[in-house]
C-alpha cells in the first residue's frame, strides 16, 4: 500500500524555521517527480514547492520563493520541505504528494521542466498519492 507521512510541523513564532519531511513506503518514489502542497482553513489547495526525480529542478510559489527549499533524499524515499522566515500567513496543514502516475515523467526531468514552463503549471492534479499532512501554525 501506497503511503506518504508528514512530520515536523508544530507551533512556531513569525521568523522561524521549521524542516517538514515526508518518509514514503510501500512502493519507490525515487522516479517520480514529489511536491509540497498547503491548505489554510477556509481556503483552497495552495502549491508550494515541487522537485523532479533527481532533484535538479525545483519549483517554488512566489510566496515562498527565498524562504522555503524543497530537497529529496531518493535512497530514503523521503523529500524534505525547509522553511525559513515563517510568517503567519504560512499557517496550514501541509501536505506531500507524489507523482505516482508519472504525469511529470518517469525517472525523467524533461515533462517537469515542460510543465514549469506551461501556463497553469505544476498543480494538484499532476500528483497522484498524497499525505495526511502535518500542521504548521506561525503565531506569537
Amino acid at each position: 500500500q501506497v503511503q506518504l507521512v508528514e512530520s515536523g510541523g508544530g507551533l512556531v513564532q513569525p521568523g522561524g524555521s521549521l524542516r517538514l519531511s515526508c518518509a514514503g513506503s510501500g512502493r519507490t518514489f525515487s522516479n517520480c517527480a514529489m511536491g509540497w502542497f498547503r491548505q489554510a482553513p477556509g481556503k483552497e489547495r495552495e502549491f508550494v514547492a515541487a522537485i523532479s526525480w533527481s532533484g535538479d529542478t525545483t519549483s517554488y510559489a512566489d510566496s515562498v520563493k527565498g524562504r522555503f527549499t524543497i530537497s529529496r533524499d531518493n535512497a530514503k524515499d523521503t523529500v524534505y520541505l525547509q522553511m525559513i522566515g515563517l510568517k503567519p500567513e504560512d499557517t496550514a496543514v501541509y501536505h506531500c504528494a507524489a507523482d505516482t502516475e508519472y504525469k511529470l515523467g518517469y525517472a525523467s526531468s524533461w515533462s517537469f521542466s515542460r510543465k514549469l514552463k506551461s501556463p497553469l503549471g505544476i498543480s494538484h492534479t499532476d500528483f497522484g498519492s498524497w499525505g495526511q499532512g502535518t500542521q504548521v501554525t506561525v503565531s506569537s
